[in-house]
């Protein structure tokens, strides 16, 4: 079969149907016009349209010629060889050529069906001039313009198949990376709200069950000896416990965090100053530099949590006994400083992220400042204590006045 005509579809079996029925038909009127017009050549005639006709069905009866160039080539060339001996017989043959166009161009490649389809209308037209015993323009119009018809039928019919394959081929691609997109956008959404539990956790739950530690610890030190402060350390821990509890459920329910509901981010700050001064030994004192303004509560929420996390650093691993909290409204930025008097540590040699021991606290305040477009510095050094501070643009929130003031 030629390579580059269309496959079956729909449109093409109902093509190929009305190509046989035309054919069948053909056939039928060259027979029974040799039969009412006599002569020597009528039966002969007859016979070769007969001939013809089987020839002709055997090719969509047998499956090889659909799959087999070849096969296909071997068959129509049976059927032009028997065609022209029912031309030689009849005059009526020529009006067979039409079809046999059709099946040239179909079947063939395009510079040898175009061949093919020449040689065709030259023999119809040479062998009715030689019927009519002369050659006039109305002998060679007929044939000539069938072929011209069957070439421009067909070349537009693949010509149109081709360009809606590519349509479909870019419509494929095109769905293709559509799912292809959407599966990327899910997992990246997958990735950022992993990475968002998962400083939500650590700066909440993980430090909350830290100082719940801490405090057992203290404790056990206490008992039995003194059971008043063990017992003043359990009602911290169990406070603490409480507060982790209310962070739970508000992860889960993703809402605004505790310590920010009816409040503002400057009362929610002092607030965490005084829990940490009062549950460990540790002076943390709160400023507040500038006049606050309504901010966004993702805003918020990331200066808190960084607020949290340097904290929950500093009583775990800086052995500090005061640290200074600021809060500072500037012009274009609000920044939350965190300065202790602690050992200190190498910036560039940070702690390596370890599930047991911890060291993921300054990576996920750099992603959570990061996300919001912001910068996160530290300055330390062994023995110098740790200065931390946390950078956002200043972004107003109009519509989320801060509680307590007056729009």
């Amino acid at each position: 079969m030629n390579t580059t005509a269309p496959t079956l579809t729909v449109t093409v079996r109902a093509l190929t149907w009305c190509l046989h029925v035309l054919t069948a038909g053909l056939l039928a009127l060259a027979a029974v016009r040799a039969m009412a017009g006599g002569g020597s050549y009528a039966v002969a005639a007859v016979a070769v349209a007969a001939l013809l006709g089987l020839v002709y069905a055997a090719g969509p009866l047998l499956p090889r010629v659909g799959r087999s160039r070849r096969a296909a080539v071997v068959w129509l060339a049976a059927v032009g060889v028997v065609w022209l001996g029912l031309l030689v017989l009849s005059a009526d043959g020529v009006w067979l050529a039409f079809p046999l166009y059709f099946l040239q161009l179909h079947l063939l490649p395009r510079a040898a069906g175009l061949v093919a389809v020449v040689a065709t209308a030259l023999a119809a037209i040479m062998t009715f001039a030689a019927h009519q015993d002369s050659f006039t323009p109305a002998t060679a119009i007929g044939p000539t313009l069938g072929a011209a018809v069957a070439v421009a039928v067909v070349w537009g019919y693949q010509a149109l198949y081709r360009e809606g394959e590519r349509r479909r081929m870019l419509i494929e691609e095109l769905t293709t990376t559509r799912a292809d997109l959407a599966a990327a956008q899910h997992t990246a959404g997958v990735l950022a709200e992993r990475e968002r539990l998962a400083r939500e956790i650590h700066d909440t739950l993980a430090q909350g069950f830290s100082s719940i530690q801490l405090l057992l610890r203290a404790t056990e030190r206490a008992l039995p000896g003194r059971p008043d402060a063990a017992a003043r350390y359990v009602d911290q821990a169990r406070q603490a416990a409480v507060d982790n509890l209310a962070e739970a459920r508000r992860l889960v329910a993703a809402l605004t965090p505790p310590a920010l509901e009816g409040t503002t981010l400057a009362d929610a700050l002092e607030r965490l100053c005084v829990t940490i001064s009062t549950r460990h030994r540790l002076a943390v004192r709160f400023h507040l530099s500038g006049d606050p303004v309504p901010m966004p509560t993702a805003q918020e929420v990331a200066l808190l949590r960084v607020a949290q996390s340097a904290l929950a650093n500093t009583v775990r691993h800086a052995h500090a006994t005061t640290v200074d909290v600021t809060l500072s409204y500037l012009d274009d930025d609000v920044t939350v400083d965190v300065v202790d008097d602690g050992i200190g540590f190498h910036p560039d040699r940070p702690p390596v992220p370890d599930p047991a021991g911890g060291g993921f606290g300054l990576a996920a305040m750099r992603s959570r400042v990061a996300a919001l477009g912001g910068a996160l510095t530290v300055e330390s050094a062994p023995g110098h204590g740790t200065a931390l501070a946390a950078r956002l643009p200043l972004t107003r929130a109009a519509a989320d006045p801060v509680p307590g003031t007056t729009p």
